[in-house]
């Protein structure tokens, strides 16, 4: 079992180094951990810490051979069960993008990216089929929802991740998510400054909306209607430029009184219309974002199947994904 170093995410900037463990790794017991603590194995930026270590994005966790459990990197350095190999090769068929130094895939509505209690099966347990003759596995850079489906990038080596992960932790990227939400905004498209608090709780992370920003973080999304059913459903343009917990689903639900359809967290039973697709219609459609080679790399993801039923109900037409393009950098004479 060989030392492993993992980028710390842009969602998970404050967390808890401890929590950010359980979150990685739920079969080990803190006490397990307190003594790697203790010994100086656990490491962040290269220096001792604390359990208590509040997390920054881009820094890296060095992770030692873990005892009596899966070794670093989860489930997925275990050799992987039948049912795991059909889905690392599902996952391996959904690469849209693929170079020496990144990966791009389109991860499916329900996958979790990460393990954690009660999941059996995510993207992080089934990286090792998606090493695609590299010597070491993707490394993850940012997160999805579990029910948001689309684009999902991940580094191929540690240069690749810390520079992908810079960009993703700054403005340098650009997001674009498409969402059928239920009802009509007031404004064909606007911007929404909204902060945004983290709660705990025992059915897991939830976000809440709060007046001061001094009790949360600020959250921006620009919005942009594409297409109405009259007030029933719209079809929205999301273009978030932070990127906090569950963001677009709160700020669609408190800020534009337009919960995400499918989105029964957020937005209740008014979130669900009998007939179609009881599935979150959150999907990460586009990026255009530096690529860790030089130059800029544009992708995008079709819609899901749930999400192409319920645009061919209301009569919505989704132009063609294009393919990616990787614009090389202009060189200077």
């Amino acid at each position: 079992m060989a030392i492993e170093h993992r980028t710390v995410a842009e969602d998970e900037a404050e967390t808890r180094l401890d929590r950010w463990f359980r979150r990685h790794f739920p079969r080990l017991t803190q006490g397990a951990l307190q003594r790697m603590l203790r010994t100086g194995q656990v490491r962040v930026n290269g220096k001792r810490a604390e359990a208590n270590t509040r997390l920054e994005p881009g820094q890296e966790v060095r992770i030692p051979p873990l005892p009596d459990g899966p070794a670093p990197g989860g489930e997925g350095r275990r050799p992987l069960s039948m049912a795991d190999e059909r889905a690392a090769r599902d996952l391996a068929a959904r690469v849209i993008h693929q170079d020496d130094s990144m990966l791009v895939l389109d991860k499916p509505h329900g996958l979790p990216v990460q393990g954690g209690p009660g999941i059996a099966q995510s993207v992080d347990s089934l990286l090792d089929g998606l090493r695609f003759g590299a010597e070491e596995r993707p490394r993850l850079v940012h997160r999805l929802d579990r029910d948001t489906s689309g684009l999902l990038v991940l580094a191929r080596g540690a240069a690749a991740a810390s520079r992908l992960a810079a960009a993703f932790r700054g403005r340098d990227v650009e997001k674009v998510y498409w969402a059928l939400v239920v009802g009509r905004p007031e404004a064909p498209e606007g911007r929404i400054d909204l902060a945004l608090a983290k709660l705990g709780g025992p059915r897991g992370e939830r976000t809440r909306a709060v007046d001061d920003p001094g009790e949360g973080a600020r959250a921006i999304t620009d919005f942009r209607t594409l297409d109405a059913a009259k007030r029933r459903v719209s079809w929205l343009e999301l273009r978030p430029l932070t990127g906090r917990t569950h963001q677009l689903r709160v700020h669609c639900a408190e800020a534009l009184g337009c919960p995400v359809l499918g989105d029964g967290k957020y937005g209740g039973a008014e979130a669900h219309m009998e007939g179609l697709p009881n599935k979150l219609h959150l999907h990460a459609r586009a990026l255009r974002l530096p690529h860790p080679d030089g130059g800029i790399l544009e992708v995008a993801a079709p819609p899901p199947p749930h999400m192409r039923e319920s645009f061919a109900f209301f009569g919505f037409e989704a132009p063609r994904t294009p393919k990616p393009r990787h614009l090389s950098p202009v060189s200077r004479r």
